[in-house]
């Protein structure tokens, strides 16, 4: 994961250890023995939709207080959860590939990750996790992950050509990062030689270095965007769906005994975690409510200040759950053409979007 996003995820193994041995085993309120959508009940049960669990269950979360867990927050904080007899505990871990092992065993019941080579290599070589939902992408015109250029450059940076000869940070290798990267460098017309490629240790890292005029750009993530741009020293540049439209950043991840032997949980979950979703979108696209979900995000959230949200370029998140599917094998094909992924990848079991697709059936389709 980016890794602004993975800063928060710091637990001592005495934590983790406690966290795992206290992960009881689900209760449901009886499977779902076919592929049919249930029958709705009625609308004076608590969701509106499907009957409630008959036993409490507990589903585990991975989560770090990343603006991308909005739905994860707002189901939360306006019991959507609760609706359906669902506790849910969010669990912090130190990265993202500590989080596959115990995702991948059902310590962990879904998590958040995202497009890197260290996370294909993962499943390519073992590590049974479901890739069922979006978690982050760019909205096009206000991509919250994109080139920003500093300020000394604003009168010689005019176009992306002019990115020759220029010093970009980027926070990691073979990862979505990178990968934006790359797609930038293709659409300016120049190729790798033509720039300096400038790891940096983190997001955090680039206000300063772009501030001293030790790199000139940088590809960065909200809302250390904004900030940067409040304190001057640097300006948001073109847009990255300029040059990769449809990048899937961020994934809901599914262990396989959440997604395989417990669907009545998993389906009331993600029907919760939609409802969420279509929250934040009505309060940040259609500017309704808009203040009360801002009050979750700051709650939840590493980014406290409320005006500030104001200015951010929100993380996009699909109402239906919908990710860029190709993007994902895509960037998959990225890496692999780098010489750093070992194995191969089956996307048809990997990738397994039915329980979102059945919960979009069940609560019915977004009012785009």
């Amino acid at each position: 994961m980016a890794k602004w996003m993975k800063s928060g995820w710091l637990l001592s193994l005495v934590a983790l250890a406690l966290l795992i041995g206290a992960c009881s085993p689900k209760e449901t309120a009886g499977p779902i023995t076919d592929d049919k959508t249930p029958e709705k009940v009625s609308v004076d049960n608590p969701s509106g939709d499907l009957a409630p669990l008959e036993k409490r269950a507990k589903v585990v979360i991975a989560e770090d207080g990343a603006a991308s867990g909005a739905g994860f927050y707002i189901a939360k904080e306006r019991g959507y959860f609760e609706d359906y007899n669902i506790e849910v505990e969010f669990a912090q871990f130190a990265n993202s590939d500590d989080m596959l092992p115990a995702l991948a065993a059902g310590e962990v019941d879904i998590a958040g990750g995202v497009s890197t080579a260290s996370f294909f290599n993962a499943i390519s070589q073992g590590i049974d996790v479901k890739i069922i939902a979006d978690k982050g992408h760019n909205v096009p015109g206000k991509s919250y992950f994109t080139l920003v250029i500093g300020n000394h450059m604003v009168d010689v940076i005019k176009e992306y050509k002019d990115l020759k000869g220029k010093r970009i940070g980027v926070s990691s290798h073979n990862s979505i990062d990178e990968y934006i990267y790359d797609e930038l460098i293709k659409h300016a017309g120049l190729t790798k030689d033509d720039v300096e490629f400038v790891l940096m240790s983190d997001f955090g890292s680039m206000l300063g270095a772009i501030s001293n005029g030790t790199i000139d750009a940088a590809v960065n993530i909200e809302p250390l965007i904004a900030q940067g741009i409040d304190k001057g020293f640097h300006v948001r540049f073109g847009d990255a769906t300029d040059y990769a439209p449809e990048s899937q950043i961020a994934l809901v991840l599914g262990s396989p005994n959440f997604m395989g032997e417990e669907k009545d949980i998993s389906l009331r979950f993600m029907s919760a975690y939609l409802k969420g979703v279509r929250d934040y979108n009505d309060a940040f696209i259609k500017g309704e409510g808009k203040d009360k979900i801002i009050d979750i995000m700051t709650k939840h959230t590493a980014l406290k200040d409320p005006a500030l949200w104001e200015k951010v370029n929100v993380t996009g998140l699909d109402p239906d759950g919908k990710m860029f599917i190709d993007d994902i094998k895509k960037q998959y094909d990225a890496y692999k053409a780098n010489g750093a992924i070992r194995g191969e990848i089956d996307f048809d079991k990997a990738i397994d979007t039915s329980i979102t697709e059945k919960a979009v059936e069940t609560i019915g389709e977004y009012d785009r």
